[in-house]
């Protein structure tokens, strides 16, 4: 009989795990709360119980043992012998973090017992033991005391690193500040300067540090790239002489906040789908009907005679309408619900209120709301990034809550619903809101702006989204370093979405995310330039006007202006943008569209509008090569390709025109 290969169900094994531990989780947060529903207490004990029998069953025998002192505590819960409190509940949210780590190092085929989950795990079993937590724990005599005395760290971002707006230099003094550092730079996976593209990141480093620094600060450093890069922190350790048996205090009584070991981020295209079988079902029925459809139709290969001519065009419409119909059941199979997103947030909300010393409560409404997987793969970053800034610099502590006539606890409101044929994500507080009078000056200190004396409260409240900007006080390993709000932009404007605020000084701030509710098919308006066709994404067009000369003014440099509602905007003229041989040049021979992105509009001169369609976008990143104002290509209904205006694009290359 042949021996089963169990590596095969890894994988999957690896995936139901998180998913419990999700569970796990979203549980104890509960309980964490105040239920006191049982069924959330078993809850916690199948999923220490599922994970435990699946690690044993692959070899997995740290995790297992590990989850088995996991699952021991959980048991005295369940059974009454040991309540619930506090302190349970936050050594075993602890341990889930742990988990995670292990399962990760053990997928990648590193053992997976650190020091960390060691430490941890004696915590665990001195709890069962019925040793309380934050009580002396004896050490054996023999047992020598390890001194950190450097750490070796292995650093290599992923090559769209740049574009999060996160600069490696700024990591590397941060590190020097702790002590002496050097650094060695690897460049073997430096392409030719030809096939260079600036805003791509090729080199990794090798870093030394000569300090006995805490991991928690070293890791810290690297918080806002975590899960856009590969990275290894190895202490140095320098074994001192045995020690006599001492106590030592239980390292739960003043926890630090581990660092989930995560793995590089995954390809869409490689992760998989939970689908509901009920779409399955109707995916099913479709292609019956297709078929039908089809054997219907066949009965016409040899012509069409008059009698039957009313029943081919009955088939042709059928066969339209279950293509139609079809495509709406596969492009469903892609939508999941925001919850999958939103159901991170109440662990982040909690630990940082906990660090911040604040009460928050966070009200998430929405969650059902369904979205393409490949945008909420996405979306969570910047989510992050504002719910960090809401509950650090809007939200107050309880005493100033007081002092202006508020609770003491705030409120972090997160809110998905569908909007025409997108999605609107909020994220809204009721603390102190943009103070005005901070950001101009801080605008004004860098020379983003003159004076705000003429701004309205929009355009002040717009100046946060420029690069670096912040109005902290002191950098902390949550704010301050200039890293978020202009990344929140650019990461959603990539996903042809728009982020808008509207604040009340000692009112609150709503950020408002609008997206579309799927980047594989979008409605567009076609236009031609020549013997070229261009598809504009509808989301992005404000208007579109045909300008007369006179309306139109030449700048220096050879741009041009037109008038459009009180406003001067560039024209762009998409022949020159794409080197392709427009047949008008005269403006009033063209239409104008009027396109909107980054915040800025701008106009694109075509020869003619062809009409509006849907397109299936396809990459042409992965097909050929990166092209500057260009998102992707679709085919059109004759066959003939079609390239995707990438208008976010297209404004950053007019604003570097305009620049030079």
């Amino acid at each position: 009989m042949s021996k089963v290969d169990l590596a095969q169900f890894h994988k999957a094994f690896h995936e139901e795990s998180l998913d419990g531990l999700d569970a796990m989780e979203q549980a104890l947060l509960a309980l964490d709360e105040g239920a006191e529903d049982p069924e959330l207490i078993n809850v916690v004990f199948r999923a220490a119980h599922s994970i435990k029998g699946g690690a044993a069953t692959f070899g997995f025998t740290d995790v297992a043992a590990f989850t088995h002192v996991a699952e021991n505590l959980m048991d005295e819960v369940r059974s009454g012998r040991r309540p619930m409190e506090k302190a349970v509940v936050e050594l075993l949210l602890r341990s889930g973090d742990t988990v995670r780590d292990m399962l990760s190092l053990s997928m990648a085929g590193q053992p997976a017992a650190t020091a960390e989950s060691q430490a941890l795990l004696a915590e665990l079993s001195a709890m069962v033991s019925g040793a309380p937590v934050a009580a002396p724990v004896a050490v054996k005599a023999a047992a020598p005391v390890e001194a950190i005395e450097g750490w070796d760290i292995a650093f290599r971002p992923f090559d769209y690193l740049l574009k999060t707006g996160n600069d490696p230099a700024r990591m590397f003094r941060e590190l020097e500040a702790m002590g002496p550092l050097s650094v060695t730079c690897d460049a073997s996976k430096l392409p030719a300067l030809a096939d260079m593209d600036a805003e791509s990141s090729y080199l990794g480093w090798t870093l030394h540090l000569a300090a006995g620094a805490k991991r928690a600060a070293v890791e810290g450093v690297f918080d806002w790239v975590d899960g856009d890069c590969e990275l290894t922190a190895t202490p140095r350790i320098a074994a001192a002489a045995p020690v006599a048996a001492a106590p030592v205090a239980a390292v739960a009584a003043a926890p630090a906040a581990p660092r989930a070991v995560r793995e590089p981020a995954v390809n869409s295209e490689a992760s998989s789908v939970r689908v509901g079988i009920e779409k399955i079902d109707t995916l099913i029925n479709l292609v019956g009907e297709l078929v039908i459809t089809q054997s219907m139709l066949t009965q016409f290969n040899d012509g069409v005679d008059a009698s039957q001519l009313e029943m081919f065009r009955q088939g042709l419409a059928q066969l339209g309408r279950h293509t139609r119909e079809l495509q709406e059941s596969v492009m469903s199979i892609r939508m999941l619900p925001i919850s999958t997103v939103f159901n991170r947030f109440p662990r982040l909300v909690r630990d940082l209120a906990q660090k911040l010393d604040k009460k928050v409560v966070l009200d998430m409404r929405g969650e059902t709301t369904e979205l393409d997987k490949t945008v909420l793969e996405k979306i969570g970053d910047p989510l992050v990034h504002l719910v960090r800034n809401a509950i650090d610099h809007g939200l107050e502590v309880p005493a100033k809550r007081q002092a202006a006539g508020k609770g003491d606890t705030g409120t972090l409101r997160m809110e998905a619903f569908h909007r025409g044929g997108s999605i609107v994500v909020e994220v809204a507080d009721d603390g102190a809101g943009l103070n005005r009078e901070a950001i101009v000056a801080k605008a004004v200190s860098r020379g983003i702006i003159a004076s705000g004396d003429h701004m309205s409260d929009d355009a002040v409240a717009d100046l946060i989204f420029e690069a670096g900007f912040s109005t902290a006080a002191a950098t902390t390993d949550l704010s301050g370093r200039g890293v978020g709000m202009d990344v929140v932009r650019r990461n959603v404007m990539d996903l042809g979405g728009t982020v808008s605020i509207r604040s009340v000084e000692g009112k609150g701030t709503t950020f408002t995310i609008t997206l579309p509710l799927t980047l594989a098919i979008i409605d567009g308006l076609t236009a031609a330039v020549g013997e070229e066709t261009y598809i504009v994404p509808l989301v992005s067009i404000v208007e579109s006007v045909q300008v007369k000369p006179d309306a139109v003014r030449s700048v220096a440099g050879g741009g041009e202006l037109f008038r459009f509602r009180d406003h001067w905007l560039p024209i762009v003229r998409l022949f020159d943008a794409f080197g392709c041989a427009g047949q008008r040049r005269a403006i009033d021979d063209g239409i104008v569209i009027v396109v909107e992105g980054e915040g800025s509009r701008i106009g694109l001169f075509v020869d003619e509008l062809i009409g509006q369609q849907q397109a299936v976008v396809k990459s042409l990143e992965a097909n050929y090569r990166r092209v500057t104002g260009i998102s992707g290509a679709t085919i059109l209904a004759d066959g003939s390709v079609a390239l995707i205006a990438d208008v976010a694009g297209l404004v950053r290359l007019q604003a570097r025109r305009k620049a030079a």
